[in-house]
């Protein structure tokens, strides 16, 4: 398995509805966490969480080439 850096940086729709809602939820817990607990490495990681789930764009999984998307929530494109 390789991972490719020049294909990371392009930023194309790779995390599907239901791992976003997951991203979101999970990341916004962590951040609820990292308040009480002071922990600053928690609160990186909820941040990256969420930024990936609003998004939908994974930089290691664009990297991996990898995606999540079902065939009804990529983008339609017209030729």
């Amino acid at each position: 398995m390789s991972f490719d850096y020049k294909r990371m940086m392009k930023f194309e729709r790779n995390v599907g509805e239901k791992e976003k809602k997951y991203r979101l939820y999970g990341g916004a817990a962590l951040i609820v966490i990292s308040i009480f607990t002071a922990s600053i490495a928690l609160l990186l990681v909820g941040l990256i969480l969420m930024t990936s789930g609003y998004s939908g764009w994974c930089p290691v999984y664009s990297g991996m080439h990898k995606s999540t998307l079902d065939t009804a929530d990529s983008p339609k494109k017209d030729e």
